[in-house]
């Protein structure tokens, strides 16, 4: 159970600080709980587990030094007690470590977010809503706000967006709400989210300002700083209306786009050709090789040749975890829109690549 929470909260501690003490855990012992918590000035982690408390204190321990001794002590109760010179004795079975530890007074206070309970939400619709499309975030800070998710809350649904310059995650999911916000969440936050999510029919309860997010899910309170900037209207980037329809087995796609990738490296970074006619067929052709691959699909209108980054078009048909999907193309050089084949699961949009002798 120790073990367990010093790696929950861990997710928010900082390896190298200008403020030693958030290397460490805040340790609280009061009444019968110990109470944990990681801090990284962005992100706070907090979770509460029972324990015999014989004197009431606080003290901060180093994160990774507490983290390693208890993974590795004898099973059965751990002892944690501290003396006067400023050093802690954490013990288990025979094994005994004393190791310094710092004042609780250094570790700087959480944020109060003064946020109001906005909705509740099951973890597995959670999990699912932040699984298939925290692929598309952007990894580039010039752009902050796209770095995170939109998490559009309204009184009948959350929209959760991703997107980074070269694709486009949307899931929409119904709930209900107590206010509608608009807010941009962290990546970082929600990957850490993702791991402390519980069972899915548990409950996870959100609360929400313009500056602050808190997610309680179990015995864990995650705390999150909200990214400031705009965030792209992508409504009106998604393509209405189609030339090309097609629907297709993922698992097709997926095998055949990553034997193609076989002969792309880092520095050989050409396009796949993909044409669509009667049947899919994949080019490829870098300086390792050429491939060239077909397999079957139901395919409506016209012919059409589009050049794909592989990465992102096995991104998407990966993360849409779908037997079947639909593409709808609307020429070379448009965006390429991916949806289930049957409900509204999901939409992703990955931009084509133009060819260079185009």
């Amino acid at each position: 159970m120790l073990s367990a929470a010093i790696d929950g909260v861990s997710k928010a501690v900082t390896l190298r600080s200008s403020i030693p003490a958030l290397e460490g855990i805040l340790l609280k012992a009061e009444g019968f709980q110990l109470t944990l918590t990681g801090y990284d000035l962005e992100m706070g982690i907090t979770t509460t587990i029972e324990a015999n408390v014989r004197e009431p204190g606080e003290i901060v321990l180093s994160a990774k030094l507490l983290g390693d001794m208890v993974r590795r002590l004898p099973g059965g109760e751990v002892t944690i007690c501290t003396n006067e010179a400023g050093n802690a004795t954490v013990k288990g079975g025979v094994a005994e470590f004393d190791i310094l530890a710092m004042s609780a007074s250094d570790y700087p206070d959480l944020p109060n977010p003064g946020a109001d309970r906005t909705f509740t939400i099951s973890a597995g619709m959670l999990r699912d809503m932040i699984d298939k499309t925290l692929y598309a975030v952007s990894q580039d800070d010039k752009k902050p706000a796209h770095t995170g998710e939109l998490f559009a809350i309204e009184e009948d649904k959350l929209t959760v967006v991703a997107l980074d310059g070269y694709r486009l995650a949307i899931v929409e999911r119904p709930i209900q709400a107590e206010k509608h916000i608009r807010i941009i969440i962290p990546a970082k936050t929600l990957t850490e989210v993702n791991k402390l999510l519980g069972e899915d029919d548990q409950e996870v309860a959100i609360s929400a300002n313009r500056r602050f997010v808190v997610f309680e899910t179990g015995s864990y309170v995650i705390l999150s700083r909200l990214i400031e900037g705009e965030f792209l209207n992508y409504a009106n980037v998604i393509p209405e209306g189609y030339k090309t329809r097609v629907v297709l087995e993922s698992r097709d796609f997926i095998d055949t786009i990553e034997r193609a990738s076989l002969i792309i490296t880092e520095r050989l970074k050409n396009p796949l050709r993909i044409l669509f006619d009667n049947k899919v067929t994949v080019r490829c052709q870098t300086n390792l090789g050429k491939v060239v691959d077909e397999f079957e699909a139901k395919i409506e209108g016209e012919q059409v040749e589009i050049g794909f980054n592989n990465r992102y078009l096995l991104d998407a048909l990966r993360n849409s975890k779908c037997e079947k999907v639909v593409l709808e193309m609307s020429g070379p050089l448009s965006p390429v829109k991916i949806l289930p084949e049957e409900g509204t699961d999901f939409i992703y949009l990955v931009l084509p690549v133009r060819f260079k002798n185009d």
